[in-house]
């Protein structure tokens, strides 16, 4: 079980399983995730409170919950050398969640974007669940329990990360020292993979067309057929061109993720190539690239008690430093202890 070196920097990053992951959370989050462990102590999380702020299926979520852990550790997570559980089995998230609501303000929280894009269709206020409008309290409280140093964020998340900064410095000014103020940290290569079907936008499992994402356990006849139909332009040049070429940009990004190659190299393998050619090589890209991953996952399914131990072993030293911090958040604001 891993033990935290005191001389490395702690690193606190979460993702929902509400659903099944893309590329485009393993190239953007995942792959980042396992590079880091070796610099980091790198604290992981299924954030299941998370996922509740809109209506889950129990079932589905219990049985994804325990997929996607099995997925992350065949992805190349190391309980040897980071921490992987599950939010809700660390009761000191919920706690912190409703102390910092109580430092933090209605204005801040309903200027946040993602709260009104996913607003923005409600026939009114009545529908919209409270959990939903306040999720970023819980996640500065994910972040600070831990006196976390680096938070890996995409484009989409800078403006939570800057929230946490806020209430811990809000906290910090209103009693003593008492959380560590968290940096962003911003991977490189695939920090944002886009939809296949869509090219302008975020690649998304929620998205209504099937063929729009790429599952990491899309059986390889599926990815084929996926990219096969992926949108490109009417050009026949492959060259990286993010504003005027979203599809094949996309596609290289892609591919260089999977291949581990710079978008130059990939634009130069391919710059004298078809696009229906240029499609299937990036599939096959992504099919090798996926292969062990999967094989690895099948095996994990049916050792459900190492990931349930490896799940429990984790939420317990989690737990021990997180309450570290919430014992100490309690003391400055009054709680009474009978310890």
């Amino acid at each position: 079980m891993v033990q935290f070196d005191k001389d490395k920097k702690i690193i606190f990053s979460g993702i929902q399983p509400s659903g099944e992951f893309t590329i485009g959370n393993y190239y953007g989050a995942i792959k980042n995730w396992v590079a880091t462990q070796e610099e980091y102590n790198c604290i992981y999380s299924l954030v299941d409170l998370h996922a509740i702020t809109v209506l889950q299926d129990p079932a589905t979520l219990r049985k994804r919950t325990f997929e996607e852990a099995a997925i992350l550790i065949a992805a190349g997570i190391d309980p040897e050398k980071a921490l992987l559980f599950v939010q809700s089995h660390v009761s000191a998230h919920a706690e912190l969640g409703w102390i910092l609501n109580c430092y933090s303000y209605m204005g801040e929280l309903s200027r946040m974007t993602q709260f009104k894009d996913k607003t923005a269709k409600a026939s009114s206020n009545d529908s919209i669940r409270v959990g939903l409008f306040d999720y970023p309290v819980l996640m500065a409280a994910d972040i600070l329990l831990y006196q976390t140093d680096v938070v890996p964020v995409g484009i989409d998340q800078k403006q939570h990360l800057e929230l946490a900064r806020d209430i811990a410095q809000r906290f910090n000014q209103q009693y003593s020292p008492t959380f560590v103020v968290p940096e962003g940290y911003f991977g490189t290569s695939g920090a944002k993979i886009n939809s296949l079907a869509n090219p302008e936008k975020k690649m998304s499992k929620s998205d209504e067309n099937e063929n729009a994402f790429i599952l990491m356990k899309d059986t390889p006849d599926r990815i084929r057929n996926k990219f096969k139909r992926a949108v490109t332009d009417s050009e026949t040049e492959i060259r990286y061109d993010r504003e005027n070429k979203p599809g094949i940009s996309n596609l290289l990004e892609i591919y260089s993720c999977a291949k581990r190659v710079s978008i130059e190299e990939a634009a130069k393998e391919f710059e004298n190539e078809n696009y229906g050619n240029f499609k299937l090589a990036v599939a096959e890209a992504v099919i090798e690239d996926l292969k062990p991953i999967q094989d690895k996952f099948a095996e994990l399914v049916k050792e459900k008690e190492y990931v349930n131990k490896v799940l429990k072993e984790s939420a317990d030293y989690a737990s021990y430093l997180a309450n570290k911090t919430l014992d100490k958040v309690k003391r400055k604001v009054g709680f009474y202890s009978t310890k």
